[in-house]
């Protein structure tokens, strides 16, 4: 890993672990957030997942309107660290905690 790689990991670890924060104490069901990235395609390969404890917890989180809340929370977090995602839809996804 190159050492702009290693800076723009750091980046994306405070900042995720911002939302994370965020989350777990306002959100229902939210457990934890990670990221995968590949660096020779950076920002496009970025994709942030955030876990919840059961499918129902997600059904509600999309039911409520706080998905979107949340995907825009992200946005705006990495955009404050000069990060921009392209396709939030394919680049910011749930999944049930395994």
């Amino acid at each position: 890993m190159k050492k702009s790689d290693k800076k723009i990991e750091k980046q994306l670890c405070k900042t995720l672990t911002e939302v994370c924060e965020f989350a777990l104490e306002d959100i229902n069901g939210y457990q934890w957030i990670t990221h995968t990235v590949k660096f020779d395609n950076f920002p496009k390969s970025l994709v942030v997942t955030c876990a919840f404890a059961s499918q129902k917890h997600i059904d509600e989180l999309i039911e409520s309107g706080q998905a979107a809340l949340l995907k825009k929370l992200i946005m705006q977090k990495l955009n404050d660290v000069n990060i921009k995602i392209g396709d939030v839809n394919k680049q910011i996804k749930w999944m049930v905690e395994a």
